[in-house]
């Protein structure tokens, strides 16, 4: 039988103690001057994932030159690159001199990007714009910067794939951690399963899960949804309810809320 030993919680527990796989970035912005600068990172996650505000959250040290070209001119790209660009990844998280383009050093290319003036890099398959929303302070010189997405974009081939399809496509890859901040170590797909999510048996009917008055035409479009996301559409319904200072649900209230959080593309698949 495998037994459990404390290992504590040390410097870089995050990327040192634990194999914890991490996505892989290299964020673009620009200084005042207009000078472009890019950086690699990995601590990051999507943080608010409704289409109404969404938002990218990303750990950087306050000193690094990305977060203070994002404090400056309150913009940057989330690069996503493929397996195969790794090199050029791990070129952009040396530590170049203040005001020195990283990717000068790289073979990567610059494009414009949509909606913010730092470049999106053209070898990358999807980019994140982003404008700054607000940065959480952490000891230590830490940092996470929280950013509003104006924009999301990908390269054109890529829409229309399955999703399967669309993975292979990207090879996207994952890091998982250094050893003394000197030796990196990645992967990228090998094997990809699909494994269906299936629910239990013995389920609460929607009719359960509601606090308030539902029209019935509504309850009727509650029950189309995945029972996996029922009780949180549920929830969310309500709550905006009673900020709106409603007592009942209608079945234009539930539209009207269907349409701010959920992509037509999602609306489509249970209608």
């Amino acid at each position: 039988m495998t037994s459990k030993k404390s290992v504590g919680v040390k410097t870089f527990w995050y990327t040192d103690m634990l194999v914890i796989p991490k996505f892989v970035t290299i964020v673009t912005t620009i200084n005042k001057d207009g000078t472009v600068n890019a950086g690699s990172y990995s601590l990051g996650t999507p943080y608010n994932v409704v289409q109404k505000n969404p938002q990218m959250l990303l750990g950087m040290r306050k000193t690094s030159h990305s977060c203070k070209n994002v404090i400056e001119t309150k913009e940057f790209v989330i690069n996503l690159p493929s397996g195969e660009l790794m090199d050029e990844v791990l070129e952009t998280a040396k530590s170049y001199p203040k005001g020195e383009n990283e990717l000068l050093h790289t073979n990567l290319t610059t494009v414009p990007s949509k909606k913010v003036k730092p470049p999106s890099i053209k070898e990358c398959s999807q980019h994140i714009e982003c404008r700054l929303d607000s940065l959480i302070e952490l000891e230590a010189g830490m940092a996470f910067v929280v950013g509003n997405i104006v924009d999301i974009v990908v390269d054109e081939e890529l829409i229309g794939l399955k999703r399967d399809e669309r993975i292979r496509a990207i090879n996207p890859p994952i890091y998982l951690g250094d050893e003394r901040r000197k030796y990196f170590y990645f992967g990228t797909i090998g094997e990809m399963r699909m494994m269906e999510l299936k629910q239990p048996s013995q389920i609460k009917k929607s009719r359960d899960l509601i606090t308030m008055p539902w029209d019935e035409k509504a309850l009727q479009l509650i029950a189309k949804l995945p029972i996996s996301i029922i009780e949180m559409v549920l929830e969310t319904i309500e709550d905006e309810a009673k900020k709106n200072g409603l007592t009942k649900i209608t079945y234009e209230f539930y539209k009207s809320m269907e349409e701010q959080y959920a992509p037509k593309y999602v609306q489509e698949r249970f209608d």
